[in-house]
């Protein structure tokens, strides 16, 4: 069973980071004209390292949909349980967060406006897509265990630990 969610994820992920984070950015930068750097200068090393936990990110919360929700994170075929673990700890939609860092650090590393651009509206089509799909559906499936966990978790925004410190 496990494995079958597994191969789900992979398929669905490598479609999701196939079109959205490589191919339509490709689109941007080659109709922008841009070419990779010739060098590796300090913006390409931050733009890469931006990515690169981006995408951990993103791939960290996929294994947490397989093996905690037991689904993936295609719309059509999503978790069977409310994932509140791991990344969804700290914040209610760390996935498109991981997503929209790959991309920031792709803007960086290539110093390209245009896939800046393209980054502002993936953030804003997923932020859409969460309040007028992704949370109805989460409210009519998991009910009061949803709205326990939107209490506690923000949408987009980590709450910050207490320091233990009193003024």
């Amino acid at each position: 069973m496990i494995v079958f969610v597994f191969a789900r994820a992979v398929t669905y992920g490598a479609l999701f980071v196939g079109v959205l984070l490589i191919y339509l950015p490709s689109t941007v930068l080659s109709r922008s004209g841009m070419a990779p750097p010739s060098s590796a200068g300090a913006l390409q090393i931050v733009g890469m390292s931006v990515a690169a936990c981006g995408a951990a990110l993103a791939l960290w919360c996929i294994g947490t949909f397989v093996f905690v929700g037991r689904g993936t994170p295609a719309p059509f075929d999503a978790p069977r349980r409310l994932v509140a673990r791991g990344p969804y700890r700290r914040v209610r939609n760390p996935m498109y967060i991981g997503a929209g860092l790959a991309l920031a650090g792709a803007a960086l590393f290539y110093r390209s406006l245009g896939l800046l651009a393209y980054t502002g509206l993936f953030l804003l089509a997923t932020h859409l897509f969460v309040i007028w799909y992704e949370e109805p559906t989460l409210r009519q499936t998991f009910s009061a265990e949803y709205e326990d966990y939107c209490r506690r978790v923000r949408r987009w925004l980590p709450r910050l630990p207490a320091s233990g410190v009193q003024a």
